[in-house]
């Protein structure tokens, strides 16, 4: 019986990379040592902000048979979307929106679900085996489970680190009935080393290995769905869809390689977008340009508030225009993030005559608090600009 599950894997494997994917591992359908606990605590202490999903089914998280019953092992697969070029090179350019390397190319979700499900079909017909698949959208600890699978270890960063391909993976999982022998769990290969902790810029991390989401420009930009706290705004530079800077400076990334997978290669128009057009877009332009892209998940509002901060964090008097244009958007979100630009764009007998302009009629609470708080003045133009 060990020599066929054995050689079962090994198929398995061997189809999984067939498929495109770069690593699989193999783990028992059982709690990831440390998992529960972990999750519990990061609940309660509030860590998850407004992430309510994650406590509604912290239950079928926590645990794979919660989720099904019937599964005995887990395949964590594994995809390369390594950068190949330093992921951060842009954030010297002001006039510039920085979106995060995973967010350049394709949605993932499409291209790993698509993988997941021809290596599925496979096991269903050479296994006779009943499969579930899974990738980040369902309630899968996957960084845990690809841990306990062999695959990487998770870093203080929290993110899943690989000696082969550094901190750059997509996962997705299959629950199978089969009963498979687990591989050996890897260990953990961070040493010392705390470079990602002192990456970040809003001290996201309370300790090594522990995150507070609500702190995390990722979670800022991408899950927050109201108004980004101001204490935050500053630190987010012309971050617009996410963060890579603690993923970014992992000494093992010296050891990643480029993808060679062409859906996540970057799109030009993702490469290096001018922050002026991505303010311009609507509803109907942000679906178009972002129709294959995760950053659709989000809506055109939240986007442009994010713009929006990155605007008023350029220090490019030029930009307060574009800013300007949107002091009437229907979305209270895109009004208060206009103003908070045109406060650190404008000098103030600018800002103070829009005040005197747009407050008066003005319903909303949270974009009157922005018109109130204090005048923050024009910064000096920045250099590095191709605007």
């Amino acid at each position: 019986m060990a020599s066929s599950t054995a050689a079962t894997k090994q198929m398995i494997r061997a189809k999984a990379r067939a498929l495109g994917f770069d690593g699989a591992g193999f783990a028992a359908a059982s709690p990831a040592a440390g998992a529960t606990d972990g999750l519990k605590a990061f609940i309660s202490a509030g860590h998850h902000g407004d992430m309510g999903w994650m406590a509604r089914r912290a239950a079928a998280r926590s645990d794979p048979q919660t989720l099904w019953a019937d599964a005995r092992s887990i395949i964590v697969l594994a995809q390369n979307y390594g950068p190949g070029g330093d992921p951060l090179a842009l954030l010297k350019k002001s006039d510039r929106g920085t979106i995060a390397a995973y967010a350049r190319g394709r949605d993932y979700h499409l291209v790993v679900k698509s993988r997941l499900k021809a290596l599925a079909r496979w096991i269903v017909e050479t296994q006779e085996a009943e499969v579930k698949v899974f990738v980040d959208t369902a309630p899968v600890m996957e960084k845990p489970l690809a841990q306990t699978a062999g695959v990487g270890w998770q870093g203080k960063h929290t993110n899943l680190v690989s000696r082969e391909f550094g901190s750059w993976l997509f996962l997705g999982e299959i629950y199978t009935t089969l009963d498979l022998p687990a591989d050996a769990p890897e260990t953990d290969h961070c040493g010392s080393c705390r470079d990602c902790l002192k990456a970040c810029p809003t001290d996201a991390f309370p300790e090594p290995g522990k995150i507070d989401a609500r702190r995390c420009i990722s979670y800022l930009t991408i899950e927050h769905k109201g108004p980004i706290a101001e204490e935050f705004r500053a630190p987010m530079g012309n971050r617009i869809y996410g963060c890579d800077d603690c993923l970014a400076v992992c000494p093992w990334n010296k050891y990643a390689q480029m993808s060679t997978e062409p859906a996540f290669l970057p799109r030009a128009e993702l490469t290096a977008p001018k922050l002026a057009d991505l303010a311009a877009l609507n509803d109907a332009d942000f679906r178009e340009v972002f129709s294959t892209s995760p950053i659709k998940r989000i809506g055109r509002d939240r986007f442009v508030r994010n713009v929006l901060i990155a605007m008023g964090n350029s220090g490019i008097p030029g930009l307060a225009t574009r800013a300007g244009d949107l002091l009437n958007d229907p979305s209270p979100l895109v009004r208060g993030m206009a103003i908070w630009a045109l406060g650190r764009l404008l000098d103030k007998p600018a800002f103070q005559a829009l005040k005197a302009r747009h407050r008066a009629s003005e319903n909303d609470a949270d974009v009157l608090a922005e018109w109130d708080r204090a005048f923050t003045g024009a910064a000096p133009d920045h250099a590095e600009t191709d605007a």
